[in-house]
């Protein structure tokens, strides 16, 4: 890992929004590791205790069930807190076509609160989860920020607005605030199960259980897949190792690669023995045909230096899935 080496300030204090969630739960982890004492804040909505049961017993960890969209709660929450990592938030694109007032709600206005509430209390930073949705339909590859193209979802319009109110809680009130634009994030702890899971854990789940396995479309759309391991080293540096140059803005975290569908699918079968062929069907709403990120930005602004491509991480990835249905089965008496 290349942030295994990184050196944090004594007592630093910080604060994982959805700490509970896929991504804030291996966040935790890693800062935990590094000394850092963690409160970690979910409403359960999306995050699973099981996600970080193995903290609870840490002197240096604190959970707290709530609400960003609660915002004198969150008020008194970070006071004390040195940095703020900004993980809450719903996901999904269709499912914000069907639902965009509860994504308004939930991803602007609760990301609003966060800004507000660490601009008050004099925060050191609040690095916040983006999207590569925020790119719409530029056909422009690979993705490079600045070169944005029309928005396709409301999902997209709500990480959109949280960069340009980031940039203006910078520009007005001096608040340190970075947003990472996350390309695809797969590994584990991320839930296999609902109608709007990712597309890795609902193969991996097709595979191992033998049920069907949908792809959009032909299968030729590509994704430039991220190992969960590199987003946590993309927020800590840019948390301890960015400056001035770095605040108000905007940058991708990805591994830099394209994969596309049919080869996602097929790298998983192999692994895993599966015979398992794919049931083809009608391109999604709102989903964006191709995703490559240009990932100079954060090298040169953070040195960022992802350590995982995504045949390093799809192994991981399956070997903890291997686990997690070994482990449900034998609960489901299966």
């Amino acid at each position: 890992m290349s942030y295994s080496n990184l050196i944090i300030p004594e007592n630093t204090t910080v604060m994982v929004t959805g700490g509970a969630g896929f991504i804030g739960s291996n966040l935790c982890d890693a800062l935990i590791k590094l000394g850092a004492k963690v409160i970690c804040l979910d409403n359960f909505s999306n995050g699973k205790k099981e996600n970080i049961n193995h903290l609870l017993s840490n002197r240096n960890f604190r959970l707290i069930k709530g609400d960003i969209c609660n915002f004198n709660r969150l008020l008194k929450i970070t006071k004390g807190v040195d940095y703020i990592f900004h993980e809450a938030a719903w996901g999904s694109v269709p499912r914000s076509i069907s639902m965009p007032q509860f994504y308004e709600l939930n991803n602007v206005s609760g990301t609003l609160n966060v800004f507000e509430a660490a601009k008050r209390n004099g925060i050191k930073k609040v690095i916040y989860a983006s999207s590569s949705s925020v790119y719409g339909d530029s056909e422009v590859l690979p993705k490079k920020e600045g070169a944005e193209g029309e928005l396709l979802s409301p999902y997209a319009l709500t990480k959109r607005t949280d960069e340009e109110y980031g940039r203006l809680y910078y520009k007005l009130y001096g608040l340190p605030t970075i947003g990472l634009r996350y390309f695809n994030v797969f590994g584990k702890r991320q839930d296999p199960n609902g109608q709007y899971a990712a597309v890795i854990p609902l193969f991996v789940k097709a595979c191992i259980k033998k049920e069907p396995a949908y792809i959009n479309g032909d299968g030729s759309y590509s994704r430039d897949f991220t190992y969960v391991e590199n987003v946590v080293e993309a927020n800590l540096k840019a948390a301890f190792c960015s400056d001035e140059k770095c605040y108000g803005e905007a940058f991708n975290i990805a591994y830099g690669g394209r994969v596309t569908i049919n080869e996602l699918f097929n790298s998983i079968a192999s692994l895993l023995g599966s015979e398992q062929k794919p049931i083809y069907r009608d391109i999604r709403k709102g989903d964006i045909p191709h995703s490559n990120a240009d990932i100079s930005k954060a090298r040169n602004g953070f040195g960022y230096d992802p350590s995982y491509s995504f045949n390093d991480g799809i192994k991981l990835a399956i070997d903890w899935y291997k686990d997690y249905f070994s482990k449900w089965c034998i609960l489901s008496n299966l």
